[in-house]
């Protein structure tokens, strides 16, 4: 099997990130997982993930910022972006988008589909 694609994913809920990292553990993703966005950016400074999956609505500090904050570190400028979220309007993930996300995964997700929703976003980008 080819080398894990690292993941830096941020969500706040406890019982989702154990879905997820559920999910994806077997499907050759690694996922360090944090709590917050403060977690993720203190995560961030040491790791070079491949992909970065954060979750829109978190307490402190949501998504969105997190990831202009993430994009201020040197090795993170260019990593791709994918948010989890409930808020799934058109007007909503174009929003996502322009802040420079390759797509959205709405909630609540499929646990069976996810590494394969993932992919799916990761491949379009390549288009």
């Amino acid at each position: 099997m080819s080398k894990d694609i690292q993941i830096l994913y941020a969500e706040d809920e406890a019982d989702i990130r154990a879905v997820t990292e559920f999910a994806l553990e077997d499907e050759g993703f690694e996922l360090i997982a944090c709590a917050s966005g403060n977690e993720a950016l203190e995560r961030a400074a040491n790791l070079s993930p491949d992909l970065i999956l954060l979750d829109v609505m978190m307490p402190d500090m949501d998504g969105p910022t997190t990831l202009l904050r993430l994009r201020e570190l040197p090795g993170l400028i260019n990593t791709p972006v994918i948010f989890m979220t409930a808020k799934v309007q058109a007007d909503e993930v174009q929003q996502y988008k322009a802040l420079g996300a390759l797509g959205v995964i709405g909630k609540p997700f499929d646990a069976m589909t996810l590494a394969t929703d993932i992919r799916a976003i990761l491949e379009r980008r390549s288009d």
